[in-house]
């Protein structure tokens, strides 16, 4: 199952899926942080932040250069 999870996550759908869910994550970790001050979420927000960055540009490099092999 989980190498299900990884074919589907390297997919076009399952980088933009991902991307959305990790900014929702990221904002609601933003909002804690802000919140309560404890830096704890502040950190949370910066790893989810930069998850969904990372799926961002891999989304956007395949949709540039498609598919090589």
């Amino acid at each position: 199952m989980l190498n299900q999870l990884d074919k589907w996550h390297k997919s076009r759908p399952g980088l933009a899926v991902f991307a959305i869910v990790e900014l929702v994550i990221a904002d609601g970790f933003f909002s804690l942080s802000v919140d309560r001050g404890n830096f704890w979420w502040y950190i949370l927000t910066l790893i989810f932040l930069v998850g969904a960055l990372q799926n961002l540009v891999k989304l956007i490099g395949s949709l540039f250069h498609g598919k090589r092999r």
